[in-house]
């Protein structure tokens, strides 16, 4: 199934927000408590696209309120980048996880998961007009590039299509690096692929 028929015609951000609120495209509606749309400056020079709302932004239905988030507003202001300028969003609007005791744990969305929810993104893209698009992650990432894409390898290019994107890594990953030697050179990484696009937009 794909999320293709529900997108309104004519859509704005607020009816795109609404008809997402019932959508039943893909099983993941079972799984989250609702769906979790983008949010942001409605035009916005910069989109940031991450994998899939997780525990919290499940809860509180907005995204990147997480700890994940709030790593990303600190990325973000290192980077010279208002999070109020920019739009927010997920390829997938769904919370996957399972259960692990009391704790609900992240599930990385499938190949179908991300193929039902994309009418969604493109949507979101096509009413929002940015000029760069980050891909946090590599789930984001091969939504829009392609499944070949690698962030590891080309991480911090911008390729030069309708729209230009850029990818970066999930800033999860940077919570689960080992060490605190690790983690302070993952979030270095971030913040240079994240001043990338901040130049991106600038010029």
């Amino acid at each position: 199934m794909s999320a293709a028929p529900l997108i309104p015609p004519k859509p704005s951000l607020t009816s795109l927000r609404e008809a997402a609120r019932g959508c039943t495209a893909c099983h993941l509606y079972e799984l989250g408590t609702q769906t979790v749309f983008g949010e942001g400056r409605a035009h916005a020079d910069l989109m940031l696209v991450g994998e899939q709302p997780g525990d919290r932004e499940d809860v509180e239905g907005r995204p990147f309120v997480g700890p994940a988030g709030h790593l990303l507003d600190k990325a973000l202001a290192d980077a010279g980048i208002t999070r109020a300028k920019v739009y927010l969003t997920n390829a997938v609007k769904h919370f996957k996880w399972k259960p692990a005791g009391k704790r609900r744990i992240h599930v990385r969305p499938d190949a179908y998961e991300v193929r039902a929810c994309r009418p969604w993104l493109d949507a979101e893209i096509a009413v929002v007009r940015p000029r760069l698009v980050v891909a946090l992650g590599a789930t984001a990432a091969q939504a829009l590039l392609g499944n070949d894409f690698r962030v590891t390898k080309d991480r911090g290019r911008v390729f030069d299509l309708p729209p230009r994107i850029l990818a970066t890594v999930h800033p999860s990953s940077v919570l689960r690096a080992r060490t605190d030697e690790e983690r302070a050179v993952a979030f270095d990484g971030l913040v240079a692929d994240l001043r990338v696009a901040a130049r991106e937009i600038a010029e």
